[in-house]
């Protein structure tokens, strides 16, 4: 009965950004369940070197390359040429992404404007390049990463939370779009991680214990932590869970 539930066997996921943290976590654990794994990556090393890891250690077919997620030319290409070798993407989790820490008033746009395009219009544009195989076929899973901080604020933040909150109803949007083909769209709001994105957070020991000090269960979570949602939003045991987000925060937002 478990494995039923919780089996990727013939399924193919597609993770952007997979090649560290919580991304490449998210991969290995697809590919434990019996899944095919393609990654993309700002560089193509990154992304074969990640995806040799992963066959090497599950014996899963995968397909690592070089794709902008903010361009539609690029990631058709990466579609096409991941489907070619792994055969039609039925799982998508929309990784990608950047933070800058500055106060608004001292934020170049620029920098808000790369954060947007890659967190919010990156999962945009990977989804559109999916969905129609998914509805063609009647059977996919579109899981967003978000985060905590797409349903409150935090200073020093203007363009994630903005970002990550776009996520949060691009998801509900989306799964009302394409529930009728029988595709699922729902998102993972991830609290504090000990990820190499949180590393000044982590290296300073100021900022660390303010943030412990406001998760209930008085710990950053451990990257394996992620394991447990991820799978069962990208399995068939969440096949009647659609717009739903996900928190993982220690219990933060539950405050």
């Amino acid at each position: 009965m478990f494995e039923k539930l919780f089996s990727l066997k013939g399924r193919t996921a597609w993770i952007t950004g997979a090649t560290r943290g919580l991304g490449l976590q998210m991969a290995r654990c697809l590919a434990a369940a019996g899944a095919r794994i393609a990654t993309n990556s700002r560089t193509s090393d990154a992304a074969t070197a990640a995806m040799e890891e992963i066959s090497g250690e599950f014996g899963v077919t995968t397909y690592g390359a070089a794709a902008d997620v903010t361009s539609e030319s690029s990631i058709a290409d990466f579609v096409k040429a991941a489907t070619e070798r792994l055969g039609p993407i039925d799982i998508l989790v929309n990784n990608a992404g950047i933070n800058f820490r500055k106060p608004t008033v001292e934020m170049p746009l620029e920098e808000w404007q790369k954060v947007i395009d890659i967190n919010l219009t990156g999962p945009f544009i990977c989804s559109k390049a999916v969905l129609p195989s998914m509805m063609d076929r009647n059977w996919g899973r579109v899981i967003h990463i978000s985060s905590m901080l797409g349903t409150i604020g935090l200073a020093e933040r203007p363009p994630y939370t903005a970002s990550k909150g776009g996520l949060v109803l691009l998801t509900k949007t989306q799964a009302l779009e394409v529930a009728s083909k029988g595709v699922t769209v729902n998102a993972l709001c991830p609290g504090p991680f000990a990820t190499e994105m949180n590393k000044a957070l982590l290296d300073d020991p100021v900022k660390y214990e303010a943030f412990r000090s406001k998760i209930p269960l008085g710990r950053w979570g451990e990257l394996d932590e992620i394991d447990g949602a991820i799978l069962f939003l990208a399995s068939p045991a969440s096949s009647f869970v659609t717009g739903s987000c996900l928190m993982i925060d220690g219990g933060w937002t539950a405050q």
